[in-house]
């Protein structure tokens, strides 16, 4: 074991886990190295061990259940822990880590409701130690060049954002068939999707949110609205049931390779359905959310999420006092661990125009990136694990920014539930 080398383990070997232990068994084994696995199902940390020697010619490391984790930090000693569990369990292996003495790297969203975002940032002041919050959409060429035109002043002063995230029904309807669909796992679409997007308009406007409006509702997905359509064929998952056959929401485990390994074959441990019916009972998300966020700057937000749209991608416009920009990116479709990792967010096409007020529109040039999430993955994934390059965007997202992006949907979920505008401060007080 090479002294210079960071060392992590991680938690939750799900569908997400891949991205970050395959980043480190290939492309960043001269500057991290990862120890050990922990989970509450062991045969899918076996399978992710399989992966690591056969796909990656890693070393198999060691495994841990769940009620082993602080066994795991005391024995391997990393210096970092990498979180990539259910979102409603992320503050508890954050702050437990940290706790234990070890910086942090988890996937957004950092966590799904105000109560357990208040532990993290006092748990961050109490300890000392660094969190970080893997936004790859930030990484992302195109988005970055947002961040330095809108820096350099080329519309003026932001007043008004528009914009609009469509999943379709392959990507969208995915949310739908797992653990995201009960909204005390994810905290919804606004939470866990969202985060994403209200990160970037954090970090594209310079500026946090004061207060929050929302509508949302299921109106698509879920078995009343599939009744209400005329259906009349159901079935609680889609795996061996003949009523699944041709319906083109049905996620078949048993016919890819990947997915049976990492949950049909896992299903006996923990009982976890990953192919449940987008049109069965028991979905507490929403599909269709409608969103106006006031900014501290006295920007003016309003967004749209739909989860069953004909397309993957997002419309979104800035208007300022010197002029308007505008973005449209339509992206790859994408089921979670059902293909490869570099389609995930990959661009498919791009309009990205300028509109001065008293001049002629014209598109930005920019130099396209490769992989995943409009190619920021590359990207971001060398910032936490390779040597990091001097980054006058400053991408890197800590706790801070962690709990701006999450309290936005966190006040929209409140808000849906009361009717009534939610201001932040609320919601967490931040210490410092």
């Amino acid at each position: 074991m090479s002294a210079d080398k960071k060392k992590y383990v991680l938690v939750g070997t799900g569908g997400r886990a891949e991205f970050f232990y395959g980043a480190i068994a290939s492309d960043f084994r001269e500057t991290s190295e990862l120890l050990a696995f922990c989970d509450i199902n062991q045969t899918r940390m076996n399978y992710a061990n399989k992966l690591l020697v056969e796909k990656y010619g890693y070393s198999a490391v060691r495994t841990y259940r769940s009620d082993e984790f602080d066994r795991m930090i005391e024995t391997e000693k990393p210096d970092a822990v990498i979180v990539t569990s259910v979102d409603r369990t992320h503050h508890t292996y954050i702050i437990r880590a940290m706790e234990l003495g070890c910086d942090v790297i988890t996937e957004k969203p950092m966590t799904v409701d105000e109560k357990k975002c208040q532990e993290i940032l006092d748990a961050v002041e109490r300890t000392g130690r660094n969190v970080r919050v893997t936004f790859n959409y930030r990484y992302a060429p195109h988005h970055t060049k947002v961040r330095e035109l809108i820096e350099s002043g080329v519309i003026g002063k932001v007043n008004a954002v528009h914009f609009e995230w469509l999943l379709n029904t392959q990507h969208g309807a995915d949310y739908f068939r797992r653990w995201h669909r009960d909204k005390r796992n994810s905290g919804g679409l606004l939470v866990h999707k969202s985060t994403h997007h209200f990160d970037l308009v954090n970090f594209w406007i310079g500026s946090q949110p004061e207060t929050v409006f929302a509508f949302g509702d299921l109106l698509f997905y879920g078995r009343e609205n599939a009744e209400q359509r005329g259906v009349t064929k159901f079935y609680d998952r889609a795996t061996g049931n003949p009523n699944a056959e041709g319906d083109p929401f049905a996620l078949h485990l048993d016919r890819n390779e990947h997915l049976k390994a990492m949950y049909l074959d896992a299903e006996h441990e923990d009982g976890y359905r990953r192919d449940q019916s987008v049109f069965g009972d028991g979905i507490s998300i929403e599909d269709t959310m409608g969103v106006i966020v006031r900014y501290r700057n006295q920007a003016i937000l309003t967004y749209s999420l739909t989860a069953y749209a004909p397309w993957e991608g997002y419309r979104i416009a800035f208007m300022g006092t010197k002029g308007r920009l505008e973005l449209e990116v339509v992206e790859k479709s994408y089921v979670n661990s059902g293909g490869e990792k570099a389609d995930e967010g990959a661009l498919k096409g791009i309009r990205f125009t300028v509109l001065p007020m008293f001049g002629a529109p014209y598109t930005v040039e920019f130099e396209e990136g490769q992989g995943g999430h409009g190619g920021g993955d590359p990207v971001l994934l060398n910032d936490l694990f390779g040597v990091p390059v001097p980054d006058p965007f400053h991408r890197a997202a800590n706790h801070i920014d962690g709990a701006k992006s999450i309290l936005t949907g966190i006040a929209a979920n409140r808000s849906i539930r009361t009717g009534l505008p939610v201001k932040i401060d609320d919601l967490v007080k931040f210490r410092s």
